[in-house]
């Protein structure tokens, strides 16, 4: 089959989902290649690897150069402290946009989070133009990113996949992720379906599967013919049985965010 793209950027390929997406994509650009600051092995014959702090202006703009498409799941993916995540995750998402500025504005599947509206409640149900309500400085710092991105986007023409993940794992293992589950299948199909769209623009895609139980609402990206298959109630028996149900005045059983909207803040 021919390729999508010619060289894809995975950052973040060290972490949970970066694997998957360093596991599995690899037929859809000639040349893979794949980032981190942990080790990330050997490199497969069609991969290169390159490591890279996101934080470091001049390394970012090298990792970004010659590729023509970019999955960023580089960063900080939990609550942390501010120094940490402005890093990581503000300074570095400033520097991975200024690098695809400057290197043929390669299109961006951008890992947000459903942690920018976590402070809504469970009974809403969001559409793309839902005001932001992060639960953390995780969920602001994806903020920053969306934002940012789309900056890029009208200033520069820079597209964007703002893709707000819920909870993506092999498994639903809580009642939240019933809600908030996204199966690896619907992820990666996503990521397909935004390299080959003829024209995407910088979209609010909430990351999740067919679940029965909704929160959110994709109808504004349907024109990109994404359509998840999976469904977390394959799940629901097993998670009813080994978690109690909190109660209806746990945050946890009020907000999207669930348990994130109680954590501390964390000190350096």
């Amino acid at each position: 089959m021919t390729k999508i793209l010619k060289r894809l950027l995975i950052t973040g390929a060290g972490g949970g989902l970066g694997k998957v997406a360093r596991e599995r994509l690899s037929y859809i650009a000639d040349t893979i290649r794949v980032s981190d600051i942990v080790d990330l092995g050997e490199a497969a014959p069609h991969e290169e690897i390159v490591n890279c702090d996101l934080a470091d202006y001049v390394a970012v703009n090298d990792l970004v150069a010659g590729c023509d498409g970019i999955v960023h799941f580089g960063g900080i993916s939990v609550e942390d402290s501010f120094s940490r995540i402005l890093k990581a995750n503000i300074e570095g998402v400033y520097n991975l946009y200024e690098a695809a500025r400057k290197n043929g504005s390669p299109r961006i599947f951008m890992a947000s989070s459903n942690h920018v509206v976590g402070f809504h409640r469970q009974d809403e149900r969001l559409d793309a133009n839902a005001p932001l309500r992060p639960d953390g400085l995780y969920g602001v710092s994806k903020c920053f990113a969306e934002n940012l991105a789309s900056m890029y986007h009208d200033k520069f023409g820079v597209e964007t996949a703002l893709v707000r993940i819920g909870s993506s794992y092999p498994e639903a293992t809580n009642r939240r992720f019933l809600a908030t589950w996204l199966s690896y299948d619907d992820l990666i199909s996503l990521i397909v379906y935004v390299f080959e769209a003829p024209k995407l623009g910088c979209p609010v895609i909430y990351g999740v599967s067919d679940n029965d139980t909704v929160w959110w609402d994709n109808s504004s990206v349907r024109y990109l013919g994404w359509r998840p298959t999976d469904n977390s109630a394959v799940f629901r028996d097993r998670v009813y049985a080994d978690e109690p149900d909190p109660g209806p005045d746990d945050p946890v059983a009020i907000y999207q965010g669930g348990k994130f909207t109680q954590d501390p803040i964390i000190e350096d």
